[in-house]
């Protein structure tokens, strides 16, 4: 049974393949983008239930203010690509969690969550829509639908590697293991992942210009992240996010275009 899932489960990945509209990358479709809007809905019902959300508070309605003006510039530029139809089930929304934790995300759909501990970090609007338009890129990007094939590819090979050395010594077969979930981990699945929150970072400067906030801030915010933690941080190459020396690096090259955005739209 097992030496059927792996074809099997290869063919489907063939077929389902798609292109996404704005990053113009193939990504695979096993699992619909109507499911991971409700899984988005379910899992950011389930966060809120369980945290202490601000409403009415001078912070939380500057990031309602900064998620709508960003979702607008998203509008507008989808529209004029003739991209709209790739917003639909999109549903915006933007809460700001009372925790300590130095994080931001968003759900595929839409569904933002900013936490208080980013507030002294951003410490100003531009930088806040920086941090905001990244979070809304990766569920536009639907980066979530692709780490989770990512981790469904895994496992195949995974398995398939398990049938393979069936036949060795047990601790034959635990080092092959080893080794393999070393080598995906290091070569495959957090370089991935790093290269997710690069093409974040460009599409949210984006994003955040479009909106009129000044993309400049996100260097100086970026210095402000690399200064956190004392440099308890793990090497590069074993973390999940680029070296913020390597963020800052890549958002310089985009930011003359970026200036330009900004400059087109801060009067909106």
């Amino acid at each position: 049974m097992q030496k059927i899932v792996l074809p099997v489960l290869a063919l489907a990945m063939v077929v389902a393949c798609t292109t996404n509209k704005i990053t113009g990358k193939k990504q695979l479709n096993l699992i619909s983008s109507e499911q991971m809007l409700n899984l988005g809905e379910t899992q950011y019902r389930q966060v809120l239930s369980s945290s202490k959300v601000l409403s009415n508070t001078a912070d939380s309605r500057k990031v309602v203010d900064i998620g709508q003006r960003i979702a607008g510039a998203v509008n507008r530029y989808y529209s004029g690509q003739g991209l709209q139809q790739e917003l639909a089930g999109y549903k915006w929304e933007y809460n700001l969690i009372d925790s300590k934790e130095v994080n931001a995300w968003c759900m595929p759909g839409g569904k933002i969550a900013v936490y208080t501990g980013l507030l002294p970090v951003t410490q100003n609007d531009a930088a806040l829509a920086v941090v905001m338009g990244h979070e809304v890129a990766h569920a536009l990007a639907e980066h979530g639908k692709d780490r989770i094939h990512q981790q469904l590819g895994a496992s195949a090979l995974a398995m398939g590697l398990q049938v393979a050395v069936a036949n060795k010594p047990q601790e034959t077969q635990l080092a092959y293991l080893a080794a393999f979930g070393a080598a995906s981990q290091l070569g495959v699945i957090l370089p991935f992942s790093r290269r997710q929150e690069l093409e974040a970072d460009a599409l949210g400067l984006k994003y955040a210009a479009l909106a009129g906030y000044d993309p400049r801030e996100a260097i100086g915010l970026w210095k402000r992240m690399g200064a956190l933690g004392g440099g308890s941080k793990p090497p590069e190459f074993a973390s999940t996010h680029p070296a913020e020396a390597t963020r800052i690096a890549e958002l310089e090259k985009l930011m003359p275009e970026a200036v330009k955005l900004y400059e087109a739209n801060r009067r909106r």
